[in-house]
């Protein structure tokens, strides 16, 4: 990365003062090939990449030098404070300069103006702290200030009412709805497949669902196959494991077959582009297992708020919908701790409570049975 790139121009006529850290050593780039050596997924390589970038462009506009390591203190708390909102007598605001705040948008690091997500913060800060620990340096995320500020405001943000960004939970009666816009093109019987499969394999991570290659499936009867998932973000080693085998059963296998005989693939990613006149490309990137879900969902005029993960968490709500056992959709979604688990069995629990309806069932004794047409 060029030393150009990391120096945004603030916009004419505005000027920021720059503060005055502590000299530090360089780090961006080091920090980058380190954490690609690490053997991280590329997702997340690439989520790394994304928070280092930006932490450069933000340091140099703020304090018009280079960013070093290890970072001060004092640094990471302008951070936190530029990126969230305290309260004030005229509303919400963060310590971000305005000018500072639109030269991170047109340098590219940012899409658009405004505080971020706390979520969002909270990425970035996790990431300056993995390079510390990479380069044994103290982290200044563990400094008690620091952890202070950022539990006072995770505190002040749920007081708010401000809830984390989920994505909704694709269960069957959206998922159907998805299906039913998959016509018989190529294109729709690919989309059917990939929803299918993704789905009831176990709520596959999109990284999962574009690494599935005919090598790694099996059919294992007239209408199943078995998928072999060697490596996720829960078994990075890819070692062999009891619960490696996930099954791909009844309509998934059908339209699995369906897609594999339509494209002719033999070898290689089972899930392609489409190019134009219908001729299969090359295999297709992680993020288009989003793009797919959002497409479709908004042919079936569902909400714009599904996402790749959608197909995760929709099969564990659905599971516990269904009463399946927590073991056994562990089993197949390849959960490692029951704790992530838990909330969606238990909302589903609270659906079915007889406390939760305590009030209409009151009503009803008071009342009688409801009238019939013989009364």
């Amino acid at each position: 990365m060029s030393k150009r790139a990391l120096r945004p121009v603030l916009p004419d006529a505005q000027v920021v003062p720059a503060l005055d850290p502590e000299r530090l050593a360089p780090m961006a780039a080091e920090a980058v090939s380190a954490l690609m050596a690490e053997g991280e997924s590329e997702n997340t390589v690439r989520s790394y990449q994304a928070a280092l970038r930006y932490w450069a462009a933000w340091y140099w506009l703020r304090y018009a030098q280079t960013i070093e390591l290890p970072m001060p203190v004092s640094a990471v708390q302008q951070f936190i404070v530029d990126h969230v909102e305290r309260r004030t007598s005229s509303g919400l605001e963060s310590a971000m300069p305005p000018a500072v705040d639109q030269a991170l948008v047109q340098c590219g690091v940012k899409t658009k103006l405004g505080p971020p997500a706390l979520a969002t913060v909270q990425q970035r800060l996790s990431v300056l702290s993995k390079v510390h620990q990479l380069k044994n340096l103290a982290s200044p995320m563990h400094d008690p200030k620091v952890k202070e500020l950022m539990a006072k405001t995770r505190r002040a943000y749920a007081k708010r009412g401000v809830t984390p960004d989920k994505k909704a939970a694709l269960t069957l009666e959206p998922l159907q709805a998805m299906l039913n816009t998959c016509d018989d093109s190529l294109r729709g019987v690919r989309d059917r497949a990939l929803l299918l499969f993704g789905w009831a394999s176990g709520g596959r991570r999109r990284s999962e669902v574009t690494a599935a290659t005919m090598e790694n499936i099996c059919k294992v009867g007239l209408r199943a196959y078995s998928f072999t998932l060697l490596h996720s973000k829960t078994n990075q080693a890819g070692v062999a494991r009891p619960d490696s085998e996930k099954p791909v059963l009844d309509e998934a296998a059908d339209a699995l077959s369906a897609w594999i005989r339509r494209s002719g693939i033999t070898n290689g990613p089972i899930f392609r582009r489409i190019r134009r006149g219908d001729k299969v490309g090359e295999p297709l990137a992680a993020a288009a297992v989003r793009d797919i879900v959002r497409d479709r969902a908004a042919l079936a005029g569902l909400p714009d708020d599904f996402a790749a993960h959608s197909l995760r968490s929709g099969f564990v709500t659905e599971a516990a919908r269904q009463n399946i056992s927590l073991g056994e959709t562990m089993a197949v979604t390849g959960h490692t701790s029951a704790a992530t688990l838990v909330g969606y069995f238990r909302a589903a629990e609270s659906q079915r409570s007889a406390a939760a309806r305590l009030f209409s069932s009151t009503k009803t004794s008071q009342n009688g049975p409801p009238a019939t047409d013989a009364e």
